[in-house]
This record gives C-alpha cells, sequence and structure tokens, in this order.
C-alpha cells in the first residue's frame, strides 16, 4: 500500500536517523537496535510519534477494539483480584483507552471499583487519545485515572495489565546456517536497509545454547527471534507487585511449539492499513512490528522474579471462564445487538480467528483464590 506524502516524509526521516547510526556502528546493527528505533525513537519512532494505529483506521485491531466482551471478561477477573486484595489497577501501553473505560465500567456494575486506575503509556500520542475518550466516563471513573510515564516507585496491590505489550518488544533475530548460530541485523547497501547477518554475540551464544538444549531437532537452515528483554522486563514488573496478578493477554505458543521444525522463518510481522507482511525494512516509522511471544520464557522470568504462574489459557477458554456467552445471552431481548454482539463473540473465540492464536497468562504474588479466567483449560503443562 502506498504511503501518503506525509507518511513517506516521516518515513524517510526515520530511516535517515537509522542510517546514522548503523554508520556510527561500523555499518551493522543488531535487529534488536533496529526495531527499538523504528518502534520508540523520541518524536519519529511507530509508538512515539502521532498517528491512528489501532482499530479500523488504523493498522491492526486488538481484542478490545474488536469487543466491549473482551473487557468486560477481563474486568470480571479483575473483580475477583481486587475482592481479594483490594488496590489498583496498572495497565501499560492503554492504547486507545477503550480498554481502560471498559474495564472501569463493568468493574463499577460489579461495585468493585479499584482505588485507582493506572495508565503507564509511552506514546504522548496515544496518551492523549486515551484521556479524550476516557473524559465521556462518569465522574467517579474519571477521578481514578492516573496516567504516568514510569512505572510505579512504591510496589502495589492489585492486578497490572498487558495486552499486546510482549509482542512489542524489541527481539534479537537469529539464523542457523548449516547448523550454526548467526545473529541477524541490518547494514546498508548504498543507502539501502538491508538484512545482514553477523557472528553472535556472547549474550545471544548463551541463550542461544540454553534453549537448544531444550528443542526438537531444527532444521539445518532455520531463522526465528530470541526476545532478550522479556526477563528484565517481567522483573520490573514483578518489584512493582506487592500482592495481586499480572494478567498478560497476547499472540503465543510455549516454547516448543514456537520453534517448531516446521517453523522455519520465525515469526516476526509487520501491520500497516490491516494489512500483515514480513519486511520490516519498509513503511519504516509508520507500521507496526512484532513478533511472537515465547511464553515459557515468560513463566521462566516469572519463577525467577519470585511470582507464581497462577493460570495459562487460551483467549478463547479464558472468555469463557469469565462468561462471555452469559453475557451474550443478555442482549437476546435485542436482536440487532444479540447478533453483533455473537459476531463479536465469534471472532475474539474462534481457533480461526483470535481464540487460539492469542493466549492468556496469570502471574500471581501473595496468597489468591484459584482464578476463574483459567477453570476452563490449564496449558501450564504445556510450558
Amino acid at each position: 500500500m502506498t504511503l501518503s506524502p506525509v507518511e513517506a516524509q516521516h518515513s524517510a526521516t526515520l530511516a535517515s536517523l537509522i542510517r546514522g547510526e548503523i554508520r556510527s556502528a561500523g555499518g551493522w546493527l543488531s535487529f534488536e537496535r533496529f526495531m527499538q528505533l523504528a518502534l520508540y525513537a523520541p518524536g519519529l519512532g511507530y509508538y512515539s510519534a502521532g498517528a491512528i494505529k489501532i482499530g479500523a483506521g488504523g493498522d491492526f485491531v486488538t481484542a478490545p477494539e474488536v469487543s466491549l466482551l473482551f473487557g468486560r471478561c477481563l474486568a470480571r477477573q479483575c473483580a475477583q483480584v481486587l475482592a481479594a486484595v483490594q488496590g489498583e489497577i496498572l495497565e501499560l501501553g492503554a492504547g486507545t483507552g477503550r480498554l481502560a473505560g471498559c474495564v472501569l465500567t463493568e468493574l463499577a456494575a460489579l461495585e468493585q471499583l479499584p482505588e485507582r486506575y493506572l495508565i503507564l503509556e509511552v506514546s504522548a500520542d496515544l496518551a492523549a487519545r486515551q484521556r479524550e475518550r476516557l473524559q465521556r466516563l462518569a465522574e467517579p471513573l474519571r477521578r481514578r485515572l492516573v496516567w504516568l510515564d514510569r512505572l510505579p516507585e512504591h510496589p502495589l496491590r492489585g492486578v497490572i495489565l498487558a495486552n499486546e505489550v510482549l509482542d512489542a518488544l524489541p527481539t534479537r533475530r537469529f539464523a542457523l546456517r548449516a547448523g550454526q548460530l548467526r545473529e541477524v541485523g541490518v547494514a546498508l547497501e548504498g543507502e539501502q536497509l538491508i538484512e545482514a547477518e553477523a557472528a553472535p554475540d556472547a549474550e545471544l551464544s548463551r541463550q542461544w545454547s540454553r534453549l537448544a538444549g531444550t528443542l526438537p531437532a531444527l532444521p539445518p537452515e532455520y531463522e526465528s527471534e530470541i526476545g532478550l528483554r522479556v526477563t528484565p522486563w517481567v522483573a520490573s514488573l514483578g518489584d512493582c507487585l506487592e500482592h495481586g496478578a499480572m494478567l498478560l493477554t497476547d499472540y503465543g505458543l510455549p516454547r516448543s511449539q514456537l520453534y517448531h521444525p516446521q517453523r522455519v522463518h520465525g515469526t516476526l510481522r509487520c501491520h500497516f492499513k490491516q494489512q500483515a507482511h514480513n519486511d520490516p525494512y519498509i513503511n519504516i516509522g509508520v507500521q507496526d512490528i512484532t513478533a511472537w511471544v515465547d511464553f515459557t520464557q515468560v513463566a521462566e522470568a516469572a519463577l525467577d522474579a519470585g511470582l507464581e504462574v497462577a493460570g495459562f489459557t487460551t483467549q478463547a477458554a479464558f472468555l469463557l471462564a469469565t462468561g462471555i456467552e452469559q453475557l451474550v445471552a443478555a442482549a437476546s431481548d435485542a436482536v440487532l445487538p444479540h447478533a453483533r454482539l455473537a459476531g463479536e463473540a465469534r471472532r475474539l473465540l474462534l481457533p480461526g480467528e483470535m481464540g487460539e492464536a492469542f493466549k492468556a497468562m496469570a502471574l500471581t504474588r501473595g496468597e489468591l483464590p484459584p482464578l476463574i479466567g483459567f477453570t476452563v483449560q490449564d496449558l501450564r503443562p504445556s510450558l
């Protein structure tokens, strides 16, 4: 799809910055650093600059944008945790604010509102959009909203929400060539950004050696990703949680399924104007770049941080356990709303849509009752 003149200029400016960094680094940049700049370079990266990213007019659609049913179900899980520990909710990367508004509205109906609803948002543009949307909430809900530009200084009691955050963490890319490990990065051919391989550094070599011993035999020619930032990310969030639950929803797999012998080109995907493709070197700064989550790695990081993996399941099973069918049935007295809700529910639940590719994971600290969202299906043994 062709870029608009404004998009083209924006992309060219960021590409020029990246070319400068490649030259300063000696001609080669790790993909992780490239992805960091493409997504988060101040004022230019995809998540740092102003653009409509999420929803029908953006580049991709998240579950909260598909239907309020997702947020209402998630709120029911939050309500159970808040009933046990009281406290607050912290949402990471709140997108358009639709999820926050839905969760707060449902929690008000359930009479289980958090003391505060904190939003940590790295994009000033998205934070402004969130404030505009959430100003429509009733005043008792609005006054609970607080925007943060960094993680809280003091650990909180309650719930931490991260919907489609992990997949946007900059990731390393690697390749096996005749069975030997290489790192995939970015170089220049004239002014053109190109993919280029280099010898892996000590950290990537160490992580790959650790992973390789747990995986099935892979083809001698193979490419994929390793998210080295996942472990410190989980650790930092663990430090923020005194008592309660982290609820993570994202697309991904257990490690043995993620690094499957048939998945020879990895999981890296780009999203631009509702189209998915696998070329991160075009549309720089105006398209999203993601990679599937290794949920085994998330679970390992959680245990290292002193957290418990209290649940792991598909999005479909999580939504069924938190009452999506009852919410749809409650609209049965109004034919059009019921038909619309049923269609939205199918998109959230069906294996060919979002129901199987997306997973839900709960990481907890302190005593809690069994979490309702993970009672239909327990995939923890697959980790």
